[in-house]
């Protein structure tokens, strides 16, 4: 199983920066996903910027969610 999230920082250029619950940092750019079905609403970069943790992923208030595993393989580690 790979790590979870434990903190998320959503960015003003759409990227967010993860810390993981094994010590990791890194860096996911959700551009790619602003044109697919419910991630439409990322767009508003208000609404993108309430990005939270929830059960060690990240989620927005009208439910959109990244699967962990994602986040974890396809994030740009800085740490």
């Amino acid at each position: 199983m790979n790590p979870r999230v434990k903190t998320v920082t959503a960015n003003s250029n759409y990227k967010l920066k993860i810390q993981f619950n094994n010590g990791e940092e890194g860096i996911y750019d959700c551009l790619h996903l602003l044109d697919f079905g419910v991630f439409k609403e990322l767009k508003d970069i208000n609404y993108f910027k309430q990005a939270k943790v929830l059960d060690g992923t990240v989620v927005w208030p009208h439910e959109q969610d990244i699967c962990p595993d994602t986040l974890y393989l396809d994030s740009i580690k800085t740490t």
